[in-house]
């Protein structure tokens, strides 16, 4: 019996859909490789960084090539910190369903998506923004996928606060990308990011410190214990509210942006108090939540003031 087109249309259907199931889920590891929701914070900083940079509004050219420059670069960054990472991913729970860790992907086709992102970010941000920050956004690539992960992490129980560094970079290069320079005001912004890293982060590794000691990474829950980590927390914390007056201390922002980082602020604290003197199942996670929450409120309110004030 003979087969008409249109059954033999229909009987290539289930193929075609299987090879397009396949490449979005392909692309999906890919996607997940990038550590998404990092980048993503890292570019609301940027973009931030961005229109805090000028009275108005920031060049167009300069934020839409701006931001997919940095976001390249982050996203290569972030790919790197996996490749370097894999077998340690491979023990903890966190991440052990990470693309490489999984063989969704392997490692050469890992490298060879990192290294296409990081050269693609910086041509981007070298022909189409400025040099200055395409070396600015190259060296943090470096200092995060480089020197922290592959060092400092290994290294010593600080290294969350040395490496923080690269991670508060973020609206320093926004602000280069739109001004061609590096800023106090932009400083400022560079300076609440890493103040804020380590307590948000060692919330974290109290949580997952047994993790971090079966794979041998020194976090500070692990060579110094759970109860100095915790008075660390609150020590930061309290720091931090300090660094975030600077913006309305120097004129830089208004009063909506001070009452924003107080009430912030004073909410991060007493679950800095409460993680020291008050502990309690699940407090860590719901700390480590609220601190990104934080930190968008913060640099949320930077924006919205700058604007209305």
């Amino acid at each position: 019996m003979s087969r008409t087109p249109s059954s033999l249309k229909a009987e290539a259907v289930p193929g075609a859909d299987a090879v397009a199931a396949a490449s979005v889920s392909r692309s999906r590891e890919y996607y997940e490789l990038c550590k998404p929701r990092v980048v993503m914070l890292i570019v609301f900083t940027a973009i931030v960084g961005m229109f805090l940079a000028v009275p108005g509004l920031p060049p167009f050219a300069a934020l839409i090539w701006g931001t997919l420059g940095i976001s390249l670069q982050a996203a290569s960054a972030a790919a790197v910190n996996q490749i370097i990472d894999r077998e340690i991913d491979a023990r903890m729970a966190r991440t052990c369903g990470r693309p490489l860790v999984t063989g969704t992907l392997s490692l050469t086709e890992s490298i060879a998506f990192a290294t296409f992102l990081g050269l693609a970010g910086f041509i981007v941000l070298w022909f189409l923004v400025n040099p200055l920050t395409a070396v600015l956004t190259q060296l943090t690539l470096v200092g995060y996928a480089g020197v922290y992960t592959l060092f400092l992490k290994r290294a010593t129980p600080q290294n969350i606060v040395i490496g923080g560094a690269s991670g508060a970079a973020p609206p320093v290069l926004g602000w280069a990308a739109v001004t061609g320079t590096v800023d106090p005001h932009a400083l400022i912004l560079f300076l609440i990011i890493f103040i804020w890293t380590p307590p948000h982060f060692w919330v974290l590794a109290i949580e997952r410190r047994e993790e971090y000691a079966k794979v041998g990474v020194p976090m500070l829950p692990v060579t110094h214990g759970v109860d100095y980590t915790a008075t660390q927390v609150l020590l930061y914390t309290f720091l931090l509210i300090a660094v975030t007056i600077m913006p309305f201390a120097v004129g830089m922002s208004g009063w909506l942006y001070l009452v924003a980082a107080l009430g912030l602020g004073g909410r991060f604290l007493q679950l800095a108090f409460q993680i020291k003197f008050a502990p309690r199942k699940g407090l860590n996670m719901k700390t480590f939540g609220y601190s990104i929450v934080y930190l968008m409120g913060i640099f949320t309110a930077l924006l919205v003031d700058h604007y209305l004030i």
